[in-house]
């Protein structure tokens, strides 16, 4: 699907999307939990029906209307169990050790840009619970044999934390206790996330330092109702399409959470931006842009729309973290490189930092590179353009936020698909 995006003035207010990343972890601990779990105001993005579609194969009775998820934990899958993960990486990181506990014989698979990345992670670490791997050269898809088992093992953190949210939901309902000793652990906000969500369930991790992790078995989840408050990752591009283009505020966002992309606020700040908190959200306001430095090694979903950001501000930005990029939906540092440049913005990769010359922003077609993000970001650069920007694969937003053109549409945006 084609989109043009035309320069548009934004005005008004508009309900953050729900987080996609507390909806994927609820809907785990619910089909974990004993009785029947209810979450409320849920994402229904397309990562968060691949892990509906995991958690019914896995035994769990789930059904829906347009407001919540009902979960009646499930005893366990039939051997052997076919799940597809879609196109979500924290879905197949996280639902791994999960499933290994839940069944003897477990194959992963994958579509579009998840059957590239590779499941190494996956493959070094379930062995060390005594869960046997075998992978097709490196990628999906990706069999299981074995039970998981308590343990002792050591991770590497390096490329994020997915699949130690995994092992932390799944060791704590083993026989036996179990630790972690995790390496150079990145995104640590997510496994934060991921400890106050396993405590609300009614389970315990002890947590030191985030290097150790001791995790006591024989324990159980408890069912409850569930709220999943909005994403800060999508309010991101909101909050920059207002400081570019207007005035934009963004609703039913926790200015107290836990998500990695709330860190946007600060680098909007330094940028310059006019914020104000308004009542249950956040104004941002278009101003005079100035370069900012910002690293987000743990924060790396905010690379796009610090970007889009960046090509508007006067000065060089320095946004570090780039490695962290290689291995998303696209190798997302040279996709955005690419995008900047067909828009006539010099960008630079020097080691693990992203160099970005703001100026003048012209039309442009560009390919969303089938990367949610990436449509996101060419249509915020758009409103404040010198001209239409064209987004081939538009349609890539709904991985995560199926509503975002419909809600650019409410600030003022003009759309033409």
């Amino acid at each position: 699907m084609e989109v043009t995006v035309h320069p548009s003035r934004m005005a008004g207010s508009i309900i953050a999307p729900p987080s996609k990343s507390l909806t994927q972890r609820a809907i785990a601990a619910g089909m974990l939990a004993r009785g029947t779990t209810f979450i409320r105001n849920p994402s229904f993005c397309n990562d968060s029906l691949a892990a509906i579609g995991i958690a019914g194969r896995l035994g769990a009775s789930v059904s829906w209307d347009n407001n919540s998820i009902t979960i009646i934990g499930g005893s366990g899958a039939l051997s052997p169990v076919t799940l597809n993960c879609g196109e979500s990486g924290l879905a197949l990181r996280m639902f791994a050790p999960v499933a290994a506990m839940l069944a003897d014989r477990v194959t992963l698979t994958g579509e579009g840009s998840l059957a590239g990345r590779p499941v190494t992670m996956i493959s070094e670490a379930l062995p060390q619970f005594g869960v046997q791997i075998q992978s097709t050269a490196g990628l999906l898809p990706l069999s299981m044999t074995g039970r998981l088992s308590a343990g002792k093992a050591v991770l590497d953190g390096s490329q994020g934390s997915q699949l130690l949210t995994g092992l932390l939901m799944s060791l704590p309902l083993l026989e036996s206790d179990s630790e972690i000793t995790v390496e150079n652990l990145k995104s640590r906000p997510y496994i934060m996330m991921t400890l106050q969500l396993l405590e609300e369930f009614g389970v315990s991790v002890v947590n030191d330092s985030f290097r150790h992790f001791n995790v006591p078995g024989c324990q159980s989840y408890r069912a409850r109702e569930y709220t999943v408050e909005g994403d800060w990752s999508g309010a991101s591009f909101l909050l920059v399409a207002g400081a570019l283009a207007g005035a934009v505020t963004v609703k039913s966002l926790n200015l107290s959470s836990l998500q990695a992309d709330s860190a946007i606020i600060k680098a909007l700040d330094d940028a310059g931006c006019r914020l104000s908190e308004e009542a249950a959200g956040v104004k941002a306001e278009k101003s005079d842009l100035r370069a900012f430095v910002f690293d987000a090694t743990d924060s790396p979903d905010l690379f796009p729309p610090l970007a889009a950001l960046a090509a508007f501000c006067s000065g060089t930005s320095r946004i570090s973290g780039v490695n962290r990029l290689r291995h998303k939906e696209s190798d997302r540092a040279k996709a955005i490189a690419d995008l900047l440049g067909a828009m006539n913005i010099e960008v630079k990769i020097a080691g693990d930092e992203m160099l970005i010359s703001g100026g003048r922003v012209l039309r442009a077609r560009v390919s969303s590179h089938n990367d949610h993000r990436m449509a996101m970001m060419a249509a915020v650069m758009a409103l404040a353009a010198e001209g239409t920007v064209t987004i081939a694969g538009a349609e890539a937003v709904a991985k995560s936020y199926p509503g975002f053109f419909d809600d650019l549409a409410r600030l003022g945006a003009r759309i033409s698909r």
